[in-house]
């Protein structure tokens, strides 16, 4: 049985994106927890479900996260680093999220590395930018 990669070593963490969250909490959030907190994202304040599509399998996916929306903006820390859902969603070059019961589509995505200043963000994101990067999307 190999050892799991360190952050530094993990798929996830890339540059100016680094991976906050320990590989083991990563693993199981997304074997045990994402399960159980799709379907409740949809309704629960504050969380957003993204809807995307596979780069190489097409196959369509639901993840959770936790949205912020800024005007026509929307912005999401990434805490787990340049995950799938983000690779997936950069090759689409858009996604459908549902934020606070609403259904949305975003356009032109993008990944600020950490340490961008962007004044244009949410304040949450513009926090978060501080330490690791923040997916940002237009909404269409």
């Amino acid at each position: 049985m190999s050892a799991s990669p360190s952050r530094k070593e993990h798929p996830n963490n890339a540059a100016g994106v680094p991976m906050l969250v320990p590989p083991a909490l990563e693993n199981f959030q997304i074997k045990y927890i994402n399960p159980l907190m799709t379907p409740l994202s949809r309704k629960l304040p504050g969380m957003s479900v993204i809807r995307h599509t596979g780069r190489t399998s097409g196959t369509a996916y639901e993840t959770p996260v936790t949205a912020y929306r800024k005007g026509d903006v929307l912005a999401i820390g990434l805490i787990h680093g340049k995950t799938n859902w983000v690779k997936n969603v950069l090759a689409a070059g858009s996604a459908d999220i549902k934020v606070s019961g609403k259904d949305l589509h975003v356009v032109n995505p993008r990944v600020l590395p950490a340490g961008t200043v962007d004044r244009s963000l949410p304040l949450i994101a513009r926090v978060m930018l501080r330490k690791t990067g923040v997916f940002v999307a237009d909404i269409a």
